[in-house]
């Protein structure tokens, strides 16, 4: 084939690939929410950096390997190996990787400041807190506000901030909701927290995105972005059904399964969310207690925690919670 050809030929494959990938109806190209379409923005931003490097590199790959061949008949090219000291080629190929990183830099350092999970989402209405609590193999959302409990699905306010704070009662997992937001960690004894918003109604599909067992290709929920005529009444008509969950009953809903069917409850332990943490920071002994009787039982219990757990209470205990406790 004609060398022009196949250049012709790599720069239209290259085109279509550039075409197919910003069309790429996949859900992290598809964002619905204010975080993931920033995250969308410095991917792309990121990946286009990237090709100022990758297409001249390997247009030149093609270009050198036709043009100094060893039967190349032309007379102008010429063999010219004392370039040691050619101060134009060594100021272009310092240079312009140079201000490439300097970009990166300045795009890694505003986008991490940006999109910071702890960071709350600015915003006229007033946010939501949903806890969560990875399980083998299933999801518990917690609305303490709300006085409800929910697995394997939610149920979000269009337009309105939500600050999930994030533990696990299992082997560390991942949360993640690709068309709202990038994923956060799921420790046990530990809290980690993600601010995200659903800009428009519709169902998203949720994961856990970090391998935990036997169960994790099964551990999907789903994100219902409602209304907020719908979001309250969802929340009128869930308060008072007839299955609770507390402490109690609890380890029922925590031992392992697989498959688990959508639930809804009835919060009747406003602690729950507290005392799931706490299994994993009470002295030796105390390990799957029932919930603490009262407060100054409950400082006492954190008062014997190690320094480090005490450490990372306080600050987890940033914003929402002091010490792990609501205000």
């Amino acid at each position: 084939m004609n060398y022009k050809l196949k250049l012709g030929a790599f720069l239209a494959l290259l085109v279509g690939f550039l075409y197919y990938l910003t069309t790429l109806d996949t859900a992290v190209m598809n964002p619905k929410g204010a975080v993931a379409f920033a995250e969308k923005n410095l991917i792309e931003t990121t990946f286009f950096l990237m090709l100022l490097v990758v297409i001249p590199v390997y247009l030149m790959i093609f270009i050198f390997a036709r043009h100094y061949r060893a039967d190349n008949p032309s007379k102008h090219v010429k063999y010219m190996p004392d370039w040691t000291n050619n101060s134009a080629l060594e100021f272009t190929w310092w240079a312009i990787p140079t201000a490439i990183i300097i970009t990166l830099a300045g795009v890694t350092w505003e986008s991490t400041h940006e999109l910071d999970p702890y960071k709350p989402i600015v915003s006229d209405v007033p946010a939501i807190t949903v806890q969560v609590v990875a399980l083998d193999w299933k999801w518990l959302f917690i609305y303490p506000e709300q006085h409800i409990a929910t697995v394997n699905y939610l149920e979000l306010p269009v337009g309105t901030p939500v600050n999930f704070m994030i533990t696990s009662d299992a082997p560390m997992n991942s949360f993640w909701i690709p068309k709202l937001g990038g994923q956060v960690y799921a420790m046990s004894g530990m809290i980690t927290q993600l601010s995200l918003i659903a800009n428009e109604e519709g169902d998203y599909n949720g994961a856990s995105s970090n391998f935990s067992g036997d169960g994790f290709a099964g551990m999907k929920f789903i994100a219902h972005a409602v209304s907020k005529q719908n979001f309250d009444a969802w929340v009128a008509l869930n308060q008072h059904v007839s299955d609770t969950l507390s402490f109690e009953n609890y380890p029922l809903l925590a031992a392992k399964s697989k498959d688990v069917p959508l639930a809804t409850y009835a919060l009747t332990d406003a602690e729950l969310y507290n005392d799931i943490l706490m299994k994993y920071m009470a002295p030796e002994g105390m390990m799957g207690m029932p919930s603490y009787e009262n407060a100054a039982a409950k400082e006492q219990k954190m008062s014997t925690a190690s320094p480090m757990i005490m450490g990372a209470i306080e600050v987890q205990g940033k914003g929402p919670y002091k010490k792990g406790y609501p205000e």
